[in-house]
């Protein structure tokens, strides 16, 4: 019995060197999850138990659990490298063939799929709407949409607008009426203009003209492009835009903007916006107007005024915003840490194209190792539960870095020790004990 006894030690601590030397080679190796081995005594017995005296037959290798423990989080400078920082594991499929890692080193395809670095199976996650707005629940093939952004025409402008309440008073009625004319600097007390944009993504230059008619009191007129956005006359320069009137209280806040003939007749001419309606974009040539083929926004473009006050300062805009740009062209990508793809754009925009998701499981442990960093599915680990990143329990994600392999080192030199010493003790248990039978047979 010693001599089997014995050869199950040296069995044993074989195979911790198996696990050990595993664990070294693949300590350079990114998202690799160490392993520890875990042996169990063996015992002899019959249906009435194994009685109070037995020495036992050796020992047997248990299990190889996997320790899926963090790995050190560090900087690549790819934005393609994905590391989880937390649980989860990326979700990556094969022609249907589901497997799960935690080796973010993704590339993209010719064909604009992300997928593994072999570039047989392509990374899973959401998709996004028309609007970016990521589709959650189904999960598809995450593709990197290198088309051009489209272009947005103009609907809101906002900013913030100080008038000077001690600029002098431009009289525009009785017989000394000053008539309001862009080009006379005398006819007006302030000009702003903001580009505005139309349904090709054209840029037109939308100038505002603040006239102060009285204490309290301020005119605002509106032109696109040189002209009255609402004209599209034979000679549209010549009309005279519609102004508006601003009315503030003694303590400079803005209580009322009318417009005369609202767009809606069912609301109050009395509100904090502005609105062109109407326009038509195009150009001017000699005195005739000529439409470019495009169009502005349906409902017209919104200039908010509500944060506009009158106070004794220089008469001045904040830098205003508008949400309509030109077309633009894919320039970089970005990730942050919900896992959300953004294409960004040379026009300034940004677009979300799709989201990572990540797969959960009750039992780690109970995944089966494929190789190549990767994981299935099996009975004991429990089916996958797939959300966004920074979910529940789930990680975040961090672009331009890798998980490195969770391996200790200076363990494993310890580990690896501590197994050759137990080889040879079990060697030298089946020395001693070939001693002893040579010492029997010598006696016969």
């Amino acid at each position: 019995m010693s001599f089997n006894i014995g050869l199950s030690g040296l069995y044993a601590a074989n195979k911790q060197l198996d696990v050990t030397g595993n664990n070294i080679a693949n300590v350079a190796t990114t998202g690799f999850k160490s392993s520890r081995a875990e042996f169990e005594d063996v015992y002899s017995a019959t249906r009435l138990g194994s009685g109070s005296k037995v020495i036992g037959n050796g020992v047997r290798l248990a299990n190889v659990s996997q320790q899926f423990t963090q790995g050190d989080i560090s900087n690549t400078g790819n934005v393609l490298d994905m590391g989880i920082n937390g649980s989860g594991f990326f979700t990556m499929s094969n022609n249907g063939a589901i497997t799960y890692t935690r080796a973010g080193t993704f590339k993209v395809d010719d064909k604009g799929y992300i997928t593994n670095t072999d570039y047989t199976s392509r990374l899973q996650g959401y998709g996004v709407d028309a609007n970016g707005k990521v589709i959650n629940g189904v999960l598809t093939d995450l593709k990197i949409d290198t088309s051009n952004l489209a272009p947005k025409s103009t609907s809101l402008v906002t900013s913030s607008i100080n008038l000077n309440s001690s600029a002098p008073v431009i009289t525009d009625t009785g017989a000394n009426a000053v008539v309001f004319d862009p080009a006379k600097l005398e006819t007006y007390t302030k000009q702003f203009s903001t580009p505005i944009y139309d349904s090709q993504g054209n840029s037109h230059v939308m100038d505002q003209y603040v006239v102060k008619t009285g204490q309290n009191t301020w005119k605002v007129y509106t032109l696109v492009d040189g002209r009255n956005p609402d004209a599209t006359g034979s000679d549209p320069t010549k009309t005279a835009p519609v102004a508006s009137t601003l009315t503030f209280d003694s303590s400079g806040n803005l209580t009322q903007v009318s417009t005369p003939n609202p767009v809606d007749p069912t609301k109050p001419i009395i509100s904090s916006d502005l609105k062109l309606t109407g326009w038509v974009p195009g150009t001017v040539t000699n005195g005739t107007f000529t439409p470019n083929g495009a169009s502005a926004n349906t409902n017209g473009v919104t200039i908010s005024m509500a944060k506009t006050t009158q106070y004794n300062a220089d008469t001045a805009r904040s830098i205003p915003t508008q949400d309509g740009y030109a077309t633009g062209q894919i320039t970089n990508l970005t990730i942050d840490g919900t896992g959300t793809l953004f294409a960004n754009f040379s026009n300034n925009q940004s677009k979300a194209i799709g989201q990572v998701a990540l797969a959960s499981f009750t039992n780690e442990q109970g995944l089966q190792a494929v190789g190549g960093t990767s994981w299935k599915e099996t009975f004991a680990s429990g089916i996958p539960g797939y959300d966004a990143p920074e979910t529940g329990t789930l990680g975040s994600i961090a672009s331009n870095s890798l998980e490195e392999s969770n391996v200790n080192l200076t363990n494993e030199l310890v580990d690896l020790i501590k197994g050759q010493s137990n080889y040879q003790a079990n060697a030298k248990t089946i020395s001693t004990q070939s001693t002893i039978m040579q010492t029997i047979i010598q006696m016969t």
